[in-house]
Parts: structure tokens; C-alpha cells; sequence
């Protein structure tokens, strides 16, 4: 007889699994934030927040947006690694209501005070964290704990980010702690994921020439990345630090050009995941060549290139993949989910180009619409799969 997925339950289906609900709800929180973003940016809108609009902004989606998908992607993939049944049912709700906590904390922090609001948002990536290493340690996968160290900086950025902002006004080294993070995270699972669904579709469909194995290039490389990017966050002028951002834009360069993505043309579903990845390369070279050459790229190039390109593009690659596989559903890409690939993708660009010509408002404007219709598709596509028990035996676990 099977193992069931999930454990029989009286609760309903969006709390069966862990990339229900936080796929779903990160989506909704990735559009609104965006809908807000451009009245707040012009003086039209107030939140209630102590946050600048700005941080507001960046935070929302860096320590609000990203940590719904990242729990979503861990509770989802810990049981695969570890052959345990998921987190479910109460325990999910408990994560759901606490990160829904943090989204009001954050927003209402000018009438419950900055310490208050800090302390509920902060305690949601903890938790997650305690949640994921618990189930990690329990099924005895001692390797993927390294997963859980960007994760843990992720929560000591969040930290960080309301320290600074409220006693500096702003918020500055916590931003690129948070990002570089984020992209440390992007490279190891990234460089797990991209190459092994590229080489499975490659081996059922187009039999030739398959990515290269994860090995000493790939640690070699993520290492220099990620000293580049703790440079980044902690001396973001020095020669040095544009130096070994460069460099690691190298080699990520030639570590996506080893997995064979000029041959997956004809699966969306895995191409997307090789062009997101493309964004990881580009943010570390604009980032370098900020420092190299002050003035030539501005700062905002490469951490859109980053948070739009590698973060969005990558996490809805992930979001559609995920919400089929596990709702029993063919993994296809069709018109819709297609879509919404190609807007997080001009967006990125869009919103890279912006940075570069300030002058030119319509390449933000644009970029921002075609956010909000890549998010807010997502939500209308995926939204009745996630509510809903698996297409298979509905009756039966998943």
C-alpha cells in the first residue's frame, strides 16, 4: 500500500500542504504591494507605517513577499528530503496566521510602535526556521541544513532592517544583506533544481547533450558569489568588493551555460527557470560595475536585476511548477501560465532599463503593470488548484 503524502484531516485542502496557502497569499501580497507602490512613491497614498515609503516598499517584498514563497518552497520539498509527512493542518495555520500578523504589524506600526511591529514580523522567519531545521534533524538529512543559513540571514536582515530604519531613518546595509542573501539562496537551490529538471525533460524529450553534474565548479562558484555579495552589503565601495562581484558573474555565467539551457526551447516550464537564472549573472556584473564605475551604472540596475529578475522571475517559475506537480496536474506550461512568464520577464527588464534612464517614468510605470498581471495572473490560475484536495483521488491523502 502507498504511504498517503499527507495525513487525513478534517482541515481543508489549502492547509494540506505547505506551498498552499503561501504560494497563494505571497502572490496576493506580491501584486497589492506593487498596486500601492506607485501612489506612495508620488505622494498620493499613506501607510500607516514608521517605514519611509521606500522601505516600506522594499520591505514588504524582500521580508514579506519572499519569505511566503521561501516557506512554501521548504515545507513543500523538507518531506521529499526527508521522507516525513509535511507540516500541516494547525502547524501551517499557526505559520499562515503569524505571517498574516507580520503583514498588518509591519503596515499598522505607527499605532502599535516599531518594537511591537518588529518583534511579530521577525518572528515568522524564526519559526520557520525552527520548523524546517525540526523536520531537517528529525528525518536525519543533515546536508540540506546549509539550505536553512541563507534562510537564517534572510532573518537577521529583518531584524537589522527595523534596527536601522528606525534609529537611522532608512534602511541601507540590511537591504543588500536581505537581497544578497535571497541570491545565495537562489544559487544553491537554483543550482539543484535547474539543471536536474533540465536534465530529466532533456532525457524524455530531446536525448543529447545534458547539463553538467553539481560538483567542486559549482561550490567553488557559489563561495565567490557569496563573498561578493557579504562584501557588497558591508563595504559596497570598495575596488574590491566590484571586483568579486564581477568575477562571480563570471563563473554563474559559465555555470548556466554548463546545464544545456539553449536546448529546452520547447518546455516553457523549464526554460524559465534558465532565463530567471540569466538574472543572477547580470545583477552581479551591474552590481560590480556600480563600484568600478561610479556614475556609468547606478545602484538601482543591479538590485532590480536581482530582486525583479533573479527573485520574482525565479520564485514564479517555481510557484508554477510546483502548483501542478503537487495538485496532480501535467506538467505544461499553457497560454496562460506562458503569459505570465513573458510579463515578469519584460518587467524585469523594464524595470532594469528605468534604472538606467530615470528620466524616462513610462519604462516604471510599464514594468509595475506588468508585475501586478504577472502576480494577479498567477492568483487566477492557480488560485482554484490550491484550494482544492489533489485532482487524483480527491478522497484520498495527498
Amino acid at each position: 500500500m502507498a504511504i498517503p503524502r499527507t495525513r487525513p484531516s478534517a482541515y481543508p485542502a489549502i492547509l494540506s500542504y505547505g506551498f498552499r496557502p503561501f504560494f497563494l497569499l505571497g502572490s496576493l501580497q506580491a501584486a497589492t504591494v506593487m498596486l500601492l507602490w506607485l501612489p506612495l512613491y508620488y505622494g498620493r497614498l499613506e501607510t500607516f507605517s514608521t517605514f519611509l515609503p521606500v522601505d516600506w516598499h522594499i520591505h514588504e517584498l524582500l521580508f514579506g513577499y519572499l519569505p511566503a514563497v521561501v516557506t512554501g518552497f521548504l515545507l513543500t520539498a523538507i518531506p521529499n528530503w526527508t521522507g516525513r509527512l509535511p507540516v500541516q493542518d494547525f502547524r501551517l495555520l499557526a505559520l499562515v496566521l503569524l505571517w498574516v500578523a507580520g503583514r498588518a504589524a509591519v503596515f499598522l506600526s505607527a499605532e502599535t510602535g516599531w518594537l511591537l511591529s518588529a518583534a511579530i514580523d521577525c518572528s515568522f522567519l524564526l519559526a520557520v526556521v525552527a520548523a524546517a531545521a525540526t523536520e531537517i534533524i528529525a528525518g536525519r538529512n543533515w546536508r540540506n541544513l546549509k539550505v536553512l543559513l541563507p534562510v537564517a540571514t534572510l532573518f537577521a536582515a529583518n531584524v537589522m532592517f527595523h534596527i536601522e530604519a528606525h534609529y537611522q531613518g532608512i534602511s541601507e546595509m540590511s537591504r543588500r544583506l536581505g537581497l544578497g542573501s535571497v541570491v545565495v539562496l537562489i544559487m544553491i537551490v537554483g543550482g539543484r533544481i535547474v539543471p536536474s529538471f533540465t536534465r530529466n525533460w532533456l532525457v524524455r524529450e530531446n536525448p543529447g547533450r545534458i547539463p553538467a553534474s553539481f560538483g567542486k565548479f559549482d561550490i567553488g562558484t557559489i563561495a565567490l558569489s557569496a563573498v561578493g555579495l557579504a562584501a557588497w552589503t558591508f563595504f559596497p565601495a570598495s575596488l574590491a568588493t566590484g571586483a568579486l562581484l564581477i568575477a562571480g558573474a563570471v563563473f554563474n555565467s559559465v555555470r548556466l551555460a554548463r546545464w544545456a539551457g539553449d536546448r529546452t526551447l520547447g518546455d516553457p516550464l523549464v526554460l524559465i527557470l534558465h532565463i530567471a537564472f540569466v538574472f543572477v549573472p547580470l545583477g552581479l556584473l551591474l552590481a560590480g560595475l556600480t563600484v568600478l564605475a561610479p556614475g556609468a551604472v547606478p545602484a538601482a540596475a543591479g538590485i532590480h536585476a536581482f530582486a525583479v529578475g533573479a527573485v520574482a522571475c525565479m520564485t514564479l517559475a517555481v510557484m508554477t511548477r510546483a502548483s501542478l506537480g503537487h495538485t496532480g496536474r501535467e506538467l505544461a506550461a499553457g497560454a496562460g501560465t506562458r503569459m505570465i512568464f513573458v510579463a515578469i520577464v519584460i518587467a524585469t527588464i523594464l524595470r532594469v532599463a528605468a534604472a538606467m534612464a530615470p528620466g524616462a517614468p513610462v519604462l516604471l510605470h510599464v514594468s509595475a503593470a506588468l508585475w501586478v498581471t504577472a502576480f494577479v495572473g498567477y492568483a487566477f490560475l492557480f488560485g482554484g488548484m490550491l484550494t482544492r484536495p489533489r485532482r487524483q483521488a480527491r478522497n484520498n491523502a495527498e
